[in-house]
């Protein structure tokens, strides 16, 4: 297998303007034609042009991209095992000598200054989603640039009076600890940089967090129907919970005049409540 990062580089940039067929062909020949490593990878960001892949609009293409971003992962690990394996006294020393503290990763000490927009301001904001991004990744600065000059570009280009506290609330999200995948996605493409920035708080929410606010909703929905409202009895269903068929039930329209009704049922045996469309 090849191992050539030039011929790498230029299969990669092809991806960007080729037919569904012409992107197939490539990453065939990126499947079966190269042998990488983490640091070629990172060098002809080919990791992350084929990771974006994943999201693409053919499923042919993105499952390609899938089983093609699943077999470097593996290759890279059975590598990194293997140079584990191979120096057995790096091993030993770790179990004797406390390793130095790694300085945890920033703009600052990745850069020094970025200077991505020549705006003053712009360039702040960048930094800060970058600080964000890199917060215990092993990702190279430059993929994790790209994709914190394109959230701030799609930001930006909004011209939103509140363009600060866009930038904010995303840097909050990336930050989150209850929400990691959500970094996770970003950083590995599935959520594109420009989708990433225009999303909502609830589109970015964990996905705990969205059954949470399902719950509330339902349980909202319930009680905003009032107390002395119409209810009617019936044995046409069985409690889920405590399988009598004891129940009262009511009906309203929660959607559109043309979707069917929602309807609201209790179990007067055992209280569970539960609806349907």
């Amino acid at each position: 297998m090849a191992t050539n990062g030039v011929e790498l580089k230029s299969l990669v940039k092809q991806l960007s303007k080729a037919s569904e067929p012409e992107i197939l062909n490539i990453l065939g020949q990126l499947k079966s034609g190269y042998e990488v490593t983490e640091t070629l990878l990172r060098e002809t960001k080919a990791g992350l042009a084929v990771g974006k892949l994943r999201q693409h609009a053919s499923k042919d293409v993105a499952n390609a991209a899938k089983d093609l971003v699943k077999k470097w992962k593996s290759d890279v690990g059975k590598k990194t095992a293997a140079a584990a394996e191979k120096t057995p006294a790096a091993k030993v020393a770790t179990t004797t000598t406390s390793a130095p503290k790694k300085a945890k990763r920033s703009a600052k000490l990745d850069f020094g200054s970025i200077k991505a927009t020549h705006d003053g301001t712009r360039d702040k904001c960048v930094e800060l989603l970058y600080d964000a991004l890199v917060e215990d990744s092993e990702v190279s600065k430059e993929q994790l640039l790209d994709i914190a000059v394109g959230i701030e570009a799609k930001v930006n280009e909004g011209e939103s009076k509140d363009y600060r506290t866009r930038i904010r609330q995303l840097y909050v999200n990336l930050k989150d600890k209850k929400n990691p995948t959500l970094k996770t996605r970003v950083v590995d493409g599935t959520i594109a940089p420009a989708r990433f920035a225009t999303m909502s708080s609830a589109e970015m929410a964990s996905d705990e967090r969205k059954k949470e606010d399902a719950k509330i909703m339902d349980e909202n929905l319930f009680k905003a129907l009032s107390a002395n409202e119409q209810q009617a009895e019936t044995d046409g269903f069985q409690c889920g919970r405590c399988k009598q068929r004891k129940c009262v039930y009511r009906q309203a329209q929660t959607r559109s005049a043309d979707e069917p009704m929602t309807t609201f049922v209790t179990c007067t045996n055992c209280g569970h409540k539960w609806k349907f469309s």
